[in-house]
């Protein structure tokens, strides 16, 4: 049986979605950790547009620098230099991927998700999305520009 066009077509973007290229961020502090990667799914170009109503994936891979009992995330939205707090669903980073206690030495995933709410303005910011240690150390700081659009 030879494929159709369109199952061929579904299959090559399934695959282009599995090798989603690394986003392009700025390391805002990281002390305790190193960010090895940063993935937002799906934003395939950056400014990563974010539509109202969707809940985006975020995966960190990053190297522990310290030892901790636990992590907690903290997201902000970044515009004119001023930090917003940004609510998340979970910022327990052991809640997160993250096994805890976190090791020296050791890599990590973070996984998460970034929910953006319809009651959201539609405008351009920077995200910023912290992880820090049981001593409100970073073990990650990240951001990237985004755009949040209907």
């Amino acid at each position: 049986m030879v494929p159709s066009p369109l199952t061929l077509l579904l299959a090559l973007g399934a695959v282009a979605a599995a090798l989603a290229e690394p986003l392009r961020f700025v390391d805002c502090g990281s002390i305790d950790g190193s960010i090895q990667e940063v993935n937002v799914s799906p934003c395939p170009t950056q400014p990563c547009l974010l539509h109202k109503g969707i809940s985006y994936s975020i995966n960190v891979t990053f190297a522990s620098k310290i030892e901790s009992q636990g992590s907690k995330a903290r997201v902000y939205g970044e515009m004119l230099h001023v930090d917003v707090p940004f609510p998340i669903p979970e910022p327990d980073g052991c809640k997160s991927g993250i096994q805890c206690p976190i090791q020296k030495g050791h890599s990590y995933s973070y996984l998460n998700k970034l929910p953006v709410k319809s009651e959201y303005p539609s405008i351009k910011l920077i995200v910023k999305w912290e992880l820090v240690d049981d001593q409100d150390q970073m073990l990650f700081c990240w951001k990237i520009p985004v755009q949040i659009t209907s």
